[in-house]
């Protein structure tokens, strides 16, 4: 029997970088073909579906230009020009940067076409909002615009799916906590009877909820450093939604309180001689009640109620010993914390 040939180096790597990205999860084609056919997708400005968003963009002085089917969901669009003035963003979306809305003009000015259409609905006031454009919408204001266009959906639950829809600039943790917050105080006075777990689609993660009670009150806060911990033991509540946003309040005011006596023990350090940039995240490691906890696959319970986590670490806060910290501690932390940003 003639000998197998031993793989060469190269058929060897390109083996594993195979096996790698199959592990990463690589979208892979389904089996069967998804969403509608090209003849169901083009549909009239007289159709029924979509009737009374056209007679709402004629209202407002802009123009019908063309409705279809969604390809996957099928739901009716319509694309529309729209003035300007007509349009808002939803009151709840974070806030405009004007960095980042001068940067967007001078791109749309360079390509001369505002090619990206505002998604819109209609607002809970009859007018129309749009969940993702505030910035689109500045930059064209500035930019002396008279109409933009917009496909606009009767779906008016798209106004609270921000955070899945945003399409303009990535969100830092502060924009989203505070994006959740705007939401969901929103969303208690809609719908009052509903529970907080029941919006879990919308607001994405439970610890955006808390901190972004943390931020309207402290906008400097480093939220970053207890986000590990919060993902460990932070749940949707069963409760309802006004009823979880009173709790999560007193939560908030016991994070604010443990983060100043996180401050005192960083000062504490830094006249010590520590100096890196990474001294918070070393400090609450090192009080995060959880840290060592690995959640089983599939577990869904926290380790510990939040409440009882925040009472823990503010106890290991007030012990913490100043004179237990090395260099070589936060060096590894450091470490750690770039990996993660990266």
């Amino acid at each position: 029997m003639a000998k197998a040939k031993r793989p060469t180096r190269t058929a060897r790597a390109t083996g594993t970088r195979a096996r790698a990205t199959a592990r990463r999860g690589k979208l892979a084609p389904p089996a069967t073909a998804r969403g509608l056919d090209s003849a169901a997708i083009a549909i009239g400005l007289d159709a029924p579906e979509i009737a009374g968003l056209v007679a709402l963009v004629r209202d407002s002085g802009g123009a019908p230009i063309g409705a279809y089917h969604e390809p996957l969901g099928g739901r009716a669009l319509l694309l529309a020009s729209l003035p300007l003035g007509a349009v808002q963003p939803t009151p709840f979306q974070r806030d405009l940067s004007p960095t980042h809305a001068k940067r967007l003009a001078e791109k749309i000015e360079e390509t001369a076409a505002f090619l990206d259409p505002l998604t819109v609905v209609r607002g809970e006031d009859g007018r129309l909002w749009t969940p993702n454009g505030r910035h689109r919408l500045a930059a064209a204001k500035s930019l002396g615009l008279r109409q933009v266009t917009a496909l606009i959906s009767p779906d008016e639950s798209l106004a609270y799916r921000i955070l899945a829809l945003n399409t303009e600039k990535a969100h830092n943790l502060r924009d989203r906590s505070l994006e959740v917050m705007r939401m969901a105080r929103s969303l208690a006075v809609r719908h009052a009877q509903m529970r907080e777990s029941q919006f879990a689609p919308q607001f994405e993660s439970a610890e955006l909820l808390t901190l972004g009670l943390v931020y309207e009150q402290a906008s400097r806060f480093a939220g970053g450093a207890y986000s590990a911990f919060l993902k460990k033991v932070d749940r949707f509540s069963d409760r309802t939604l006004a009823a979880s946003l009173r709790e999560r309040a007193d939560y908030a005011a016991r994070l604010r309180d443990i983060d100043t006596v996180v401050s005192r023990l960083i000062k504490a350090l830094q006249a010590r001689g520590f100096k890196s940039p990474y001294l918070r995240n070393y400090v609450t490691a090192r009080i995060n009640p959880v840290r060592f906890h690995k959640a089983k696959k599939g577990a869904t319970n926290p380790p510990m109620p939040l409440a009882q986590a925040l009472t823990r670490m503010a106890a290991a806060a007030r012990a913490f010993k100043l004179e237990s910290v090395s260099n070589s501690d936060i060096a590894w932390v450091a470490v750690g914390a770039a990996a993660s940003e990266g």
